[in-house]
């Protein structure tokens, strides 16, 4: 086995590791409402997403993984080093985040991580602007529509229930959440696994594996949504109570609506390729379900620190990703 082919192989099960912890990291925002309003155990809401995480599969379209891939760096002064700090500097920020429980964006790392490392490699000519404008404006476009989704479901919904009483209400929404949890975590899907692959294709493409062409093999496909799954699976049980509890307290009713909304945001993202956030856009939706109770029954506080993480997200690590790409390029030149 040449050497070449040897660090192609290493980097692409480096980016399915970031793929484990992208499904780890988010599966707070897949299980956080449902857990919190009781509707399921925590291991049962694990393999309920998990499952349709997988699922996505099915309605697979590349138009992310086409984003990630050829839309952020020119691919022409892609090389491996770059890819692999990007990756490092993206898994770095996910467990920093982890720990300290707070929902960041598994996507933006990563686009944060091929900026930080393209510029690195080549300066500011080698960023492609129309994309990288796009997917960040999003930082606050998409838990803007999230928000304004899951206010406006929340509303009607109170009003056709109006005439219901709470102990009914409660059983409806319950079986109607498992609905919307699933269609939440196939949105997840749809749009996060997308990353992984436009990833793993870049790799292959400037290796010379694709051929003139970028694509996706099926097998990436395959593997991408298998590893978010299992990831998934893990869970990251510390975010799950920021999401679920901390922002604000839900019923099954506002969790079925959050849950709508925000895969309603998510698969519209999806289908016009831009590599949104799964947490920024249910975080949104959650608060604007809360909001329709009283302003004061969101906690605007833990909303803010959020936020700021939203906002460092990109900045971050692309800082982690250039100073590994120096040190990279450094020791092996």
């Amino acid at each position: 086995m040449s050497a070449s082919l040897s660090i192609v192989i290493f980097v692409i099960v480096l980016a399915l590791i970031f793929d484990f912890i992208n499904g780890f990291h988010d599966s707070a925002n897949s299980i956080a409402t449902i857990v919190s309003t009781k509707v399921l155990k925590p291991y049962q809401a694990v393999v309920w997403a998990a499952f349709f995480n997988f699922a996505a599969i099915f309605l697979f379209d590349a138009q992310v993984a086409k984003t990630v891939g050829t839309g952020i760096v020119n691919t022409s002064i892609v090389n491996h080093t770059l890819i692999l700090s990007a990756l490092c500097g993206a898994i770095i920020w996910n467990l920093i985040t982890w720990w300290f429980g707070l929902p960041s964006s598994s996507s933006h790392a990563l686009i944060g991580g091929l900026i930080g490392a393209g510029l690195m490699r080549g300066g500011f000519n080698v960023l492609i602007w129309q994309g990288i404008i796009k997917t960040a404006s999003f930082i606050i476009i998409s838990p803007l529509i999230g928000l304004i989704l899951g206010l406006f479901l929340m509303v009607v919904v109170l009003n056709l229930s109006r005439h219901s009483n709470v102990s009914r209400s409660n059983r409806i929404f319950k079986k109607l959440q498992l609905f919307s949890a699933a269609i939440y975590s196939i949105s997840h899907g749809m749009n996060d696994a997308q990353k992984t692959m436009g990833i793993i294709a870049l790799v292959l493409y400037s290796g010379g594996y694709l051929g003139p062409t970028f694509h996706i093999p099926f097998w990436v496909v395959v593997s991408c949504y298998t590893m978010l799954a299992l990831g998934t699976m893990s869970g990251g049980w510390r975010i799950v109570k920021t999401m679920g509890t901390k922002i604000t307290k839900l019923q099954p009713m506002g969790g079925f609506c959050a849950e709508t909304a925000a895969a309603l945001s998510i698969i519209g993202a999806s289908f016009a390729g831009i590599p949104v956030s799964t947490t920024h856009t249910i975080t949104g939706a959650i608060m604007g379900v809360g909001s329709t109770r009283r302003l004061s029954a969101v906690r605007w506080g833990v909303a803010g620190n959020i936020v700021w993480a939203w906002l460092l997200t990109i900045p971050v690590s692309g800082v982690l990703s250039s100073g590994i790409y120096f040190l990279l390029a450094t020791l092996f030149p």
